[in-house]
């Protein structure tokens, strides 16, 4: 299945998706923040995509403190496969109120989205592939938090590992792998989180993008290292600025950040490098896939 994820893109583009998220921003004020009609048509949308695919969808709701209310997350599965050993991954669907959040997050939900159209609904290998798409991570991970303490203890050992995606088309940015790197198991997760960064960034490779090991720093996938669940994460890059050797291997200028429209009104489908969202979304498809072809028990 791996080798059909990297060479065969699905139907559609995974640029489609962000352009439905800019419509959907553009439609509603101009931003997708949770709680706003912008974030609910976000839910509605990626909800429609994958239960047209075949998915079992499901939108759960959670609390999110800061608002006083409840709101939606969604999560798809794979039809086959053993519930009792998941693959996970997750990026998160709300954006900031200063902007549509197209490169900040819509990135990582189109190539999630990608990613379940190339793996399949029913792909016919032993463990379950599922997709989660989280609210409330602007203020303060409400939803992917509300997911994971949400879980049984039954339920959360059944997550063999957490893939976390957000922002991977930085117009200055690079490929950063988190899973494995740092201090101590905030910043490299829990075991086995090293082995999810290191297939991603073979699969980087296989792209011909190089990977740079970064710590794990808390967003939604907090949660999931709190919880002991192997964990990696894929990023291009934010507000912080870009080193000269960063820029020697990957291009783009040194000095700048990685995403000036971050957490701003210009974060625009305009603003999103294709060519990176391109070559990270097939990495993330390859590394699902490969990891739902592993025994489970095997991530270690």
């Amino acid at each position: 299945m791996a080798q059909r994820v990297r060479s065969t893109p699905s139907a559609t583009p995974a640029t489609t998706h962000l352009e439905a998220l800019q419509r959907i921003a553009d439609d509603a004020g101009g931003n997708r923040a949770s709680g706003s009609p912008g974030y609910e048509r976000s839910v509605d949308y990626v909800a429609g995509v994958l239960r047209d695919a075949g998915f079992d969808v499901d939108t759960p709701t959670y609390y999110d403190a800061d608002l006083g209310r409840e709101l939606r997350n969604v999560v798809a599965r794979t039809r086959d496969g053993d519930p009792g050993a998941l693959v996970l991954a997750g990026a998160h669907l709300d954006s900031v109120p200063e902007g549509p959040g197209i490169n900040d997050d819509g990135t990582g939900v189109a190539a999630l989205l990608e990613a379940a159209l190339r793996v399949g609904p029913a792909p016919g290998v032993a463990t379950t592939v599922a997709f989660g798409f989280w609210g409330s991570e602007e203020e303060g991970l409400h939803g992917s938090r509300g997911y994971v303490e949400g879980l049984t203890p039954q339920q959360r050992d059944a997550h063999l590992l957490y893939l976390n995606v957000d922002m991977l088309g930085s117009s200055n940015g690079g490929y950063f792998v988190q899973g494995g790197a740092g201090d101590d198991e905030s910043e490299t997760g829990p075991p086995g989180s090293g082995t999810v960064a290191a297939v991603l960034s073979e699969e980087l490779a296989a792209t011909g993008a190089r990977a740079e090991p970064i710590p794990l720093y808390g967003d939604d996938d907090g949660p999931f290292v709190e919880a002991g669940i192997p964990t990696g994460g894929a990023v291009t890059g934010d507000g912080d600025t870009k080193s000269a050797q960063q820029a020697a291997v990957w291009g783009g200028t040194e000095g700048e950040v990685f995403d000036p429209c971050y957490h701003s009104a210009c974060d625009t489908l305009a603003s999103v490098d294709t060519d990176r969202f391109d070559r990270y979304t097939t990495a993330v498809a390859a590394t699902l896939a490969r990891f739902a072809e592993t025994p489970a028990g095997a991530v270690g």
